[in-house]
């Protein structure tokens, strides 16, 4: 992964979430679409977090995740000698992260649209990266950092 691929990934995760919210609150609200029989769009205002917990709590959620990508971006050499896996899923962490802290902060909520029949909560794209960033890391940092090999410095 070149140095510009993790930033390339974290503006691009954010533009796309940035797009489909946008979409979102000009063609969804009062108007749900039915996809497939077990997957709607449907807009919803999510002033907690997963699930629906803690409503309300908008101040806290913003102080609170402009600290997670504050102490993420401090982290990120540290997390970066894990390997591609690692910063792929910090990258993709960091773009969702932003996405939902520019809602907060926008608006006092997070646009949700994602309605699956099987899964209890409504989500977006920013949520999506925040979870599979999240697993990507977490398998990323379980072993030991990359390093790489040390290099004979013997001159004769």
């Amino acid at each position: 992964m070149s140095k510009f691929a993790a930033p390339a990934v974290v503006l691009l995760l954010f533009l796309a979430d940035r797009a489909s919210k946008a979409w979102a609150l000009g063609s969804l609200v009062g108007r749900p679409v039915e996809v497939m029989s077990f997957f709607r769009l449907t807009y919803a205002e999510n002033t907690g977090v997963a699930f629906g917990m803690f409503r309300d709590s908008n101040l806290f959620f913003i102080v609170f995740g402009a600290a997670l990508v504050s102490v993420l971006l401090y982290l990120r050499r540290k997390i970066e000698k894990h390997g591609a896996l690692a910063r792929f899923g910090l990258a993709l962490v960091l773009g969702g992260a932003l996405g939902n802290l520019y809602d907060r902060i926008a608006y006092g909520f997070v646009v949700d649209y994602f309605d699956f029949s099987f899964f209890p909560a409504v989500f977006n794209v920013a949520d999506a990266g925040i979870t599979v960033g999240a697993a990507m890391l977490a398998l990323g940092v379980k072993d030991e950092p990359k390093t790489k090999p040390a290099v004979s410095g013997d001159k004769k």
